[in-house]
Order: structure tokens, then sequence, then C-alpha cells
């Protein structure tokens, strides 16, 4: 792979890897849990000892994320919300936190759980206030989400890391509904990048996994590291090249569902029965210059609308469509629609009439045609 080749390569070449004995163009999937020691020394000979601590495909995975995201290094995880809890575990009683409010509730919920008993003091703000919150009090961790689900409100990367520098803080940035294709933010001064890597990375709704990127491998970052083996906080070998595999059209599908989220966003704006869309790509959203300067090559595929009527009509939409898949989750390369009060619950704060839109890779018109059909019906 030549030195100075495009991310888009990179992806679809599962990275800079070395091709299987046999030729196949295929990285070759590893399942053995442990290894032999057959020399003298007792070494083993690839440096691999036991499953829990290293695999090969793993590796693969984690060196092609790495580069992608322009950090140092990755690390794999069971899931998303096993990659939150690696780095909160990290933190000592007393220690504060720093967390937007409308990140993923899951991430919000995770904190409050680990606030209640490990002694964590958790501070919750808007977005807009995260700066000032920061600077309110001693701080170790600043934990915030851009695009942030399910509002899809943008912070400016740049600006939050400055403030968290200063006060001696760890920048934390959930990435996953930008992907590496649309945001890096270690280029904007980001200390570590978490990824869902179940959504846009893996891409097929087959795979559960979290993901971490630091833009240094220091004393913190290795923390992070020997919890994840002593924990058994790790992927399996298939999941992690599965993975890899969905990696490889990372771009293309990312590319394509910017491209058609756009187009939805702007003709539900139009539509008679929905009375707010939330999505960066418009003009009127309140994060649109900034997401503008650290976003390139489209807005995402995500996006929510809130409809003209209550959680009940919400509902009927949801169910209603023939192309979009009433589910939950995101990042696929089919539509899925969902209401997220109903999933939430009493942890969440959405709004009864709001539904999160995953967009696919399916023709922009027939989705648009679908939520028509849809929105007719109530």
């Amino acid at each position: 792979m030549p030195d100075r080749s495009k991310p888009a390569t990179l992806a679809a070449h599962g990275g800079r890897i070395e091709a299987a004995a046999s030729g196949g163009i295929v990285p070759p999937l590893e399942m053995a849990t442990t290894y032999e020691r057959r020399r003298q020394d007792y070494a083993p000979p690839a440096g691999y000892i036991y499953s829990r601590f290293h695999h090969p495909n793993w590796e693969q995975a984690e060196k092609l994320l790495a580069e992608l995201e322009g950090g140092a290094e990755a690390l794999l995880f069971a899931s998303g919300i096993a990659s939150v809890s690696a780095i909160v575990e990290t933190l000592r009683p007393g220690e504060r936190v720093v967390a937007q409010e409308s990140i993923f509730w899951g991430t919000r919920l995770r904190f409050q759980e680990f606030a209640e008993r490990w002694g964590i003091v958790l501070t919750v703000v808007p977005g807009s206030g995260l700066i000032e919150a920061i600077a309110a009090a001693p701080t170790k961790l600043v934990w915030f989400e851009t695009p942030a689900n399910p509002t899809w409100e943008i912070i400016d990367i740049a600006a939050v890391s400055a403030a968290a520098h200063k006060a001696g803080a760890l920048s934390v940035v959930d990435s996953t509904a930008a992907s590496p294709v649309l945001t890096r933010p270690i280029e904007h001064g980001a200390d570590i990048v978490m990824h869902s890597a179940t959504k846009y990375l893996n891409g097929h709704s087959d795979v559960i996994a979290g993901a971490l990127v630091t833009a240094r491998n220091d004393e913190n970052w290795q923390r992070i590291r020997t919890l994840r083996g002593t924990t058994g906080n790790i992927l399996g070998p298939f999941e992690a090249w599965l993975l890899l595999r969905g990696m490889r059209t990372l771009y293309l599908r990312v590319e394509r569902a910017s491209e058609s989220a756009q187009r939805v966003a702007e003709a539900m704006t139009r539509h008679p029965k929905v009375s707010h869309v939330m999505y960066p790509g418009l003009p009127d959203h309140p994060g649109h210059d900034i997401a503008r300067r650290q976003m390139q090559g489209g807005f995402g595929g995500m996006l929510s609308i809130r409809i003209k009527g209550d959680g009940a009509a919400a509902l009927r939409v949801a169910t209603a469509t023939r192309l979009f898949r009433p589910a939950t989750s995101l990042g696929g390369v089919e539509s899925l629609i969902e209401h997220r009060a109903t999933l939430e619950g009493a942890h969440g704060n959405v709004p009864p009439d709001l539904l999160r839109l995953s967009i696919g890779i399916e023709d922009a018109d027939d989705l648009i045609a679908d939520l028509d059909q849809a929105l007719a019906q109530i």
C-alpha cells in the first residue's frame, strides 16, 4: 500500500495488511485463543500469548481505525457502552466529569451509575454550557458527542477541547454519528475518540462492538489498555473480522447516506405534518456553521423529525413505513425509524413527537415517498 494512499483507499483494502499465506485477498480469520511456545527461551514466536490480551484480528481493525482517525492507537471493545466504561473506570473517587446533556441516553445513564457507586462527581450541562462548566471547578474528564444523538446538536470540538486542556482535563468525543469519513476529532484537539462500532464502522447491523482511538499512547491510555484485558472487555475474533469487512465500504456507505439524508431533511422541512427537522446540514440548524467547519464531505446520515401530533401519532408513523424499518440502532445499509421516547422510557428526555431516522443506502426518492405515505396516515 503506497504511503500516501488516501483514507478511502486504505479502508477499501482493509488497511496496510500483508497478503494471507495462501495468497487470498481477504484478511484471514484467526480463531485461536492461545499460542504455542516452542522456542528454547519459551517466548511466543509472533508475540501472541493469550487472546484476552492480544489477537491478530483485533489488531488489523485497530490499526486501520487509528490511521483513519489520525490517532496513535485504537482499541476495540465488546460494545460501545463497554468502551465508555473503559474510560470512566480509570477515574478515581472525587474526580469530576463534565458531560453534555444531549448525548446518547445509555452513555448518560452509565455516567450516573458510576457517579452513584464510585463517588465520581458528575456535572451534566447543555452543550452551550460546556466551556463555562469546565472552568467552574477542577475537572478530570470532559465528554461530549457531535453530532449528538438524537437532537444532532453540534459541538465545537476545538473550543471545548482547548477549554478542557486549559483545565488539565481529558477531552473525549463520541464521534459515532460522524465516523472518520466526516470528522476526525483528533485533528481538532480531542484526546480520545469513541465509537459505537456497531453503527457506521461495521455498517451491516450484524456486529456489536465499541472502539476508542487516542491521540497519544500515554500513561492514561496504557491504563485503559490494561483494564480491557483484566476485565475481559474484549471483542471476539469473528466479530473483529466482520468489523474489518464492514470498514472496507465505510466511505461509500457514509457518503451515500449523507447525500440522501440531506435530501430527506430538505423534503421534510416542506412537509405540512412535520413541525421541525433536526439536521446539521440545514442552514437554520443552530450548529450549521460549526458543522461546515469541522465536518467534511457531508453532514451525516442521521436526522430527527418532530411531527404535528402527539406520541401516539408519532408511533403510527413509525409503524406505517414500508421501507424504513421500525427498529433501534443506526448506521446500517438499511434505513431505520425509531420512536426514541418509547425506547428511552423514564431515563430519557426526548419529546414524544420525535422520530429518529437513520438513512441507509436506498434511493432517496423512495425513502421520501415512504415517509410521505406514512405521514399521510395521521
